[in-house]
């Protein structure tokens, strides 16, 4: 069996002119990265703002488990079989991180046959748009630090700084550290800390930011650290705004490159969905949606994070209203949930399968309390038996979940067809009245609690004395209104990444809360989640290498 490296290397690009101009767009309004990737231009979102919008589809999954989901797979896959099937459609998505690239994870290309391409630059430095953030982000906390060495005008108290730098790349030495050290020109002597770039506020920001102007301005807004007498300081205090945003003029423009079958994809933006709201850019969405009768984009890990976010954060922010939501699960993902061994997983279990599936319910009852329509989709696997596709498929019919097996890793677009008609006769029969699941005017715990007892299914929420304070520091500053982004790992419904299945009797233990002032929402860190992650014992790094002749190889 090829790996998928293999399978994109080998793959037939076309120059990326050929792919936007079956897209209907000029080569004028491309911005070239080379001969397969390119930016869209302003001028081009001009041309087409005006347009009726398409449909919207959100691809998103179960919890995610070792045994793999495919969602991202799923997400290209389908995009390939609307293809096949004469429809335009675009898929939109995020842009992988170097973090889980070198890590465990992997990268984020798709796999198999449904894969988006050039996968090499895709799952590496892209068009740079990462950089660009890290910069941003970096140059505002040497400016803050400038500031404090060169006279502090601000009387900003180095003990409150909140601003930390960033890198892309999994490195837990980094997560707290001491800098400032040496003699008196080096600054001043404080505690810092580093986060994973996809965690950087300017990640959100750049997401969630409508245009240019509306990027400058949710960067004026960053809180970056706190005066003696407790005020906020932010980047305009800095006059660190327009440097800043001149860092990202470029990194705002999506992305366009195409799957192996040719199917435009737009990739842009990536924060993760367990430390940030896990969607790509408003920007690309929007432009997709201009461009295409069916848009089919993914939010990040399993459907109480990634989907989630998506609902109440971007939607909310965009005035984006989905029209369907895809949810992918496998059968090796929930008889795992089941209790089996990864080892054991080939082996048909129809016990198992029934104890793990609660898993799917939970993610099934909560896509339905925002009123969308949900089609559930097996990503097949050679070893899945008739009969746990059977039980798989009568169990969501039951719940009023359209259903369809998935193919698209092994075989493309030709894999989807089936899905790609189960969803189109969704779209076309069933309305969706989508609202997010709470309102602006609830308090920011009553928000928590919330999604921690409607998504999560937990008991209550405990709240630590330090995160009560930052709450009541929150509102009185004004951001009450704001909805929350829940940091929670993405393996288990509760706060504990060892409770598989649908847990029940617990409590979200919430430890700190701060406020993302441009991006426009509420920080909420939950159980032991880290914003800066490390590597694994065995690295995917140790197994990278680039031969004589300039082609990578082990990147998956």
């Amino acid at each position: 069996m090829k790996t998928d490296i293999q399978i994109a290397q080998e793959a037939t690009m076309l120059p990326i002119k050929e792919v936007a101009q079956e897209a209907g767009i000029a080569e004028e309004d491309l911005e070239f990265y080379g001969k397969y990737k390119a930016k869209l231009s302003q001028e081009f979102w001009e041309k087409i703002k005006d347009r009726e919008d398409g449909k919207l589809v959100l691809v998103t999954a179960i919890n995610p488990t070792p045994a793999g989901e495919g969602k991202t797979t799923t997400t290209v896959g389908l995009g390939e079989a609307m293809g096949k099937l004469g429809k335009n459609a675009i898929i939109a998505l995020r842009e992988p991180s170097l973090g889980p690239c070198f890590g465990i994870k992997g990268g984020a290309a798709g796999g198999g046959y449904a894969q988006v391409v050039p996968m090499e630059d895709l799952n590496l430095h892209f068009t740079g748009d990462f950089h660009a953030i890290t910069s941003a982000n970096n140059l505002l906390a040497a400016l803050l630090d400038n500031h404090v060495q060169q006279g502090n005008s601000l009387q900003i108290d180095p003990r409150q700084v909140v601003w930390k730098r960033c890198l892309d790349m999994n490195d837990r030495v980094l997560r707290n550290i001491v800098v400032g050290l040496g003699n008196k020109m080096d600054g001043m002597v404080r505690e810092d800390h580093f986060v994973i770039t996809v965690a950087s506020e300017i990640m959100a920001i750049l997401c969630l930011a409508d245009d240019l102007a509306d990027l400058k301005k949710r960067l004026g807004r960053i809180i970056v650290a706190y005066t003696f007498a407790g005020e906020p300081v932010t980047a305009d205090d800095l006059q660190a705004t327009g440097a800043m945003t001149a860092l990202l003029k470029d990194a705002i423009k999506p992305n366009l490159i195409q799957t192996l079958e040719h199917t435009p994809a737009l990739v842009h933006g990536g924060p993760f969905a367990n430390i940030a709201h896990g969607c790509n850019s408003v920007r690309a969405t929007r432009m997709a949606l201009k461009m295409s009768d069916i848009v089919i984009t993914e939010a990040g890990f399993g459907a109480d994070l990634g989907a989630e976010k998506f609902l109440d954060i971007k939607c909310r922010e965009a005035g984006l209203k989905p029209d369907a939501v895809v949810l992918v699960a496998t059968v090796r993902a929930l008889k795992y949930n089941g209790g089996v061994a990864k080892d054991n997983l080939s082996k048909e279990n129809l016990e198992a399968l029934e104890k793990g599936i609660v898993n799917l319910e939970k993610h099934i009852e909560n896509l339905q309390k925002y009123d969308v329509p949900v089609v559930v989709t097996l990503n097949s696997f050679e070893t899945d038996t008739e009969a746990e596709n059977e039980f798989i498929r009568n169990f969501c019919e039951g719940r009023g979940c359209e259903f369809a097996l998935s193919r698209v890793w092994e075989k493309g677009g030709e894999g989807g067809i089936a899905l790609a008609e189960k969803l189109l006769e969704t779209l076309e029969n069933k309305e969706s009245h989508f609202h997010p699941l709470y309102e602006d005017c609830l308090s920011l715990k009553e928000k928590i609690e919330t999604v921690s007892k409607e998504v999560y299914g937990a008991r209550g929420v405990v709240f630590e004395p330090a995160a009560e304070k930052q709450l009541d520091k929150i509102e009185s500053m004004g951001f009450g209104r704001f909805p929350v982004c829940m940091a929670k790992n993405q393996y288990s419904l509760s706060d504990d990444a060892t409770k598989l299945g649908r847990p029940t009797d617990f409590d979200i233990h919430v430890r700190e809360v701060y406020v993302s002032a441009g991006a426009g929402f509420v920080v909420v860190l939950t159980g032991a989640i880290m914003t800066m992650p490390g590597l694994p014992k065995v690295p995917a790094a140790n197994n990278i290498d680039v031969t004589d002749d300039g082609k990578i190889t082990g990147l998956f």
